[in-house]
């Protein structure tokens, strides 16, 4: 060619110390996956600062992608609606709750007890943000049906939280203990938030349900 250009052979083998097509891959799809993630870190960032500032009328899709600074069209594609997208900061608070209680396993001599803190420091939890809690149950009430595995999303964070509460300690039933207590935690967040009980009210009646299903 004239060039001086060296061309790969056509049966496509590398240059020695160069990296691999199947590497460069590799790296390019981590890096594209590491991006993504900390695009919907930024999206899930941007409705709770919303929804802290207004709660849940306050979290306005357009808004979002302008305090996360991604394309609306971009916003769209990771998550359909604002009751999907404060349904993710549920499930993403989930997580870190259930990660801080890993770290810091809740204290008590039986499952029951130990289920019951925990739940009551997640309680403390959801209280300390009030707009915030409050926008994301009014999305959890949604009928939205793309919202539903990101609703299953969460319950399986409580259940696992659940789950690490007991232990190594058998019980019988545990899904269905999960899903009570999911049930009355939620309707425990209701009262809550519509003003009907006090703060502390929701752990308690947690505590007494955990008791109720667990002390058998």
């Amino acid at each position: 060619m004239g060039t001086g250009a060296t061309v790969p052979a056509a049966t496509g083998s590398t240059p020695a110390g160069s990296p691999s097509t199947g590497s460069t891959y590799r790296r390019a799809g981590g890096t594209r996956a590491a991006e993504t993630a900390q695009r919907r870190l930024r999206i899930i960032e941007a409705a709770v600062a919303l929804a802290a500032e207004g709660g849940y009328e306050a979290v306005q899709m357009r808004d979002v992608a302008a305090r996360a600074e991604v394309a609306l069209g971009t916003l769209y594609r990771h998550y359909s609606s604002k009751d999907q997208l404060l349904l993710a900061a549920m499930a993403a608070q989930a997580d870190a709750l259930r990660g801080r209680l890993e770290q810091r396993p809740p204290k008590g001599a039986t499952p029951a007890e130990r289920v019951a803190d925990g739940l009551r420091r997640a309680c403390t939890a959801l209280e300390r943000q009030p707009s915030v809690t409050s926008a994301m149950v009014t999305a959890m009430s949604s009928t939205d049906g793309d919202a539903a595995p990101v609703k299953q999303s969460v319950q399986e964070s409580l259940r696992r939280m659940i789950a690490g509460a007991i232990g190594s300690d058998h019980v019988d039933d545990l899904d269905a203990i999960v899903n009570v207590l999911g049930h009355v935690w939620f309707a425990a967040l209701a009262f809550w938030v519509g003003g009907m009980t006090e703060s502390g009210a929701m752990a308690d009646d947690l505590e007494r349900a955990a008791h109720l299903l667990l002390d058998r």
